[in-house]
């Protein structure tokens, strides 16, 4: 990625990975960060991840409940978490509709 600024127009992303269940959108990835919007269906949720770095997260639709180590956030729209990476986390969708929410990492090492 270059030093010049970057703009993505609606329904434009740089790649997505599709699971049952789960959609996740690359939007911006440079050395230093990577910025994921994911989406996920009622009663369903991610895998656990531990990694290096440090992330957080804002809920754009519906409600999730953030696992990091042995706490649990229930997070709604206009929500925020932060957390170091290195503690282990997923995202849970415990309702009935879909959720959506922006994920920023530092550094990037998602998708």
């Amino acid at each position: 990625m270059s030093d010049e600024p970057v703009i993505l127009r609606s329904g434009e992303q740089k790649s997505i990975i599709e699971t049952p269940g789960k959609k996740f959108r690359l939007m911006i990835k440079s050395k230093n960060l990577e910025a994921i919007i994911a989406e996920i269906e009622p009663h369903t949720s991610s895998r656990w991840y531990k990694h290096n770095g440090e992330e957080l997260h804002y809920v754009l639709e519906g409600e999730i409940e953030y696992e990091v180590g042995d706490q649990s956030f229930k997070l709604k729209k206009g929500e925020l978490l932060w957390h170091k990476s290195t503690v282990k986390h997923r995202a849970v969708n415990h309702t009935s509709i879909k959720a959506k929410y922006a994920t920023v990492g530092t550094p990037p090492t998602f998708m």
